[in-house]
């Protein structure tokens, strides 16, 4: 049915879970820490993550911080940890859904059904054209005139987004809390500097803009050069 990395520290859990979700017809690749565990996320770019938040190296949700730096996959933490406002923090920091120990796989399963039916529904993963430039979310890729352009996973996640948003004006607050998913915003300076990367790798200027036009003091539109 899907492909899914399987984050979980404990051995037994990890095995349990794994077996279970097997069974029910998933491919399940697993991880015991935080950082083996993104790199197979970006790596192999499964279907859906299953994230604990108690691992050894890195706290769970940084490093969903980390992962949303990097992937749109949908996330379903899995935790310990049953107190409310944590379970909105790891929701503000891009998780999809979560489910608080002690679960089983079958619950586990159709929590990651009812994901994917979700994610499914939208034309997120349809790629983006705007004039010569061409976004693709789901082979991660971009390219200019054809062109392929090398842009870093956050310089990629800010150009998908503006460009699914084409001809409209986007807040820089709407672009930090989306794209860099800080849910109580952030500094417009982090926006401005990777907006000067992206210009430069489309080969414009602020002050000579083709795709990326600053719209003072509301945000940013990117829209097909004209003539």
């Amino acid at each position: 049915m899907a492909q899914v990395l399987l984050i979980e520290d404990d051995p037994a859990i990890r095995g349990a879970l794994k077996r279970g979700l097997t069974e029910r017809g998933h491919a399940v690749d697993s991880a015991g820490a935080a950082l083996p565990g993104l790199e197979s996320a970006v790596t192999n770019r499964p279907d859906l993550v299953v994230l604990d938040l108690g691992l050894p190296d890195l706290d769970g949700t940084t490093m969903l911080r980390m992962l949303r730096g990097a992937s749109r996959v949908p996330v379903i933490v899995a935790t310990a940890r049953d107190d409310e406002a944590e379970i909105v923090a790891v929701l503000d920091a891009g998780a999809d859904d979560y489910l608080v120990k002690p679960f089983s796989a079958a619950q586990l399963d159709a929590r990651i059904r009812a994901v994917l039916r979700r994610s499914g529904d939208t034309a997120a993963d349809a790629a983006v054209v705007v004039g010569g430039l061409r976004v693709d979310p789901r082979s991660r890729e971009a390219s200019l005139d054809g062109t392929a352009l090398d842009l870093t996973p956050r310089e990629f996640a800010l150009l998908h987004y503006l460009a699914a948003r084409s001809g409209q004006v986007v807040s820089k607050r709407e672009l930090l809390t989306e794209v860099w998913r800080l849910p109580y915003g952030g500094a417009d300076k982090t926006v401005d500097v990777h907006l000067s990367w992206l210009r430069r790798k489309l080969g414009e200027t602020a002050q000579e803009p083709r795709y990326l036009h600053a719209v003072r003091g509301v945000g940013v539109r990117i829209s097909a050069p004209q003539g």
